[in-house]
């Protein structure tokens, strides 16, 4: 535990944990809260020790979703799994290359592909609400989700990040008919994969604060069990909600970091 941080800055962190929880349960993002209130919360620690914190905090949450989609869901587990060790892969290399990109680059591209995706959802109002395809799919579209929803994303994942989740939900739901409870609780076994590759290269490097992390991650998991029933009871309209909200949160975030952060 860091020894000058205060009652209150713990506080709004145990809150940000609990809020980040729910939002990763119910269609992903969470980082978009929890890892921002870290750097504010915690600004003279080196942000290695914040990512590796935030991820010691976000798999305990994500694994909990996992299992709780798993048990109540459609969802088929063989499939996640083999996406989610695409994007574990996908992931290492993502952040063998991040120390040599621009970020000043990226940002504008993800914009432009993040005003693509809402657009699409919002003019296609029965995107990911249909009831999900009984059956097994095709092999074909079985293997472009390994390539696009496991190494694309996991690459991006550990290239840059923000809003992988939501990116995972989108293209699940596209490549594989899902509807969008579905994708989320497949999404969720996708995610514990790549956390946890990453948490155990942060554990080696040993850039992880384990006793905030391990405190952060009780808030993470209520959060997380009461947004994965939510999403369960209300089905794929209230997570289509949650998406867009969480699509346009991530706009925000990516234009202030490029326009007026900067």
């Amino acid at each position: 535990m860091p020894p000058d941080i205060s009652l209150i800055t713990l506080a709004l962190l145990c809150l940000a944990a609990l809020a980040a929880g729910w939002i990763d349960a119910v269609v992903g993002g969470g980082g978009l809260l929890l890892l921002p209130a870290l750097l504010v919360g915690l600004p003279h620690t080196p942000a290695a020790y914040i990512l590796g914190t935030n991820k010691s905090t976000a798999i305990v949450g994500t694994t909990a979703a996992a299992v709780t989609y798993v048990r109540k869901a459609p969802i088929d587990v063989r499939n996640g799994l083999r996406i989610g060790l695409a994007a574990l892969g996908g992931s290492l290399a993502g952040a063998f290359f991040a120390a040599g990109i621009n970020s000043e680059v990226l940002r504008p591209l993800i914009m432009a592909v993040l005003l693509a995706v809402l657009a699409f959802i919002l003019f296609r109002p029965s995107f990911g609400t249909a009831p999900a395809l009984s059956g097994p799919v095709t092999r074909q579209r079985v293997l472009a989700s390994i390539l696009i929803a496991g190494l694309g994303l996991g690459f991006y994942d550990g290239l840059i990040g923000p809003g992988t989740g939501a990116f995972l939900v989108i293209a699940l739901t596209a490549i594989l008919h899902m509807d969008l409870v579905t994708s989320s609780a497949t999404a969720k076994v996708v995610n514990t994969c790549t956390n946890a590759g990453a948490l155990v290269m942060f554990g080696i490097q040993g850039t992880v604060l384990w006793q905030l992390g391990a405190l952060l991650a009780v808030f993470n998991l209520l959060g997380s069990l009461v947004g994965a029933r939510m999403a369960l009871k209300r089905g794929a309209g209230f997570v289509r909600g949650v998406l867009v909200v969480v699509v346009v949160a991530l706009l925000c975030k990516l234009a202030f970091d490029q326009w007026i952060a900067a």
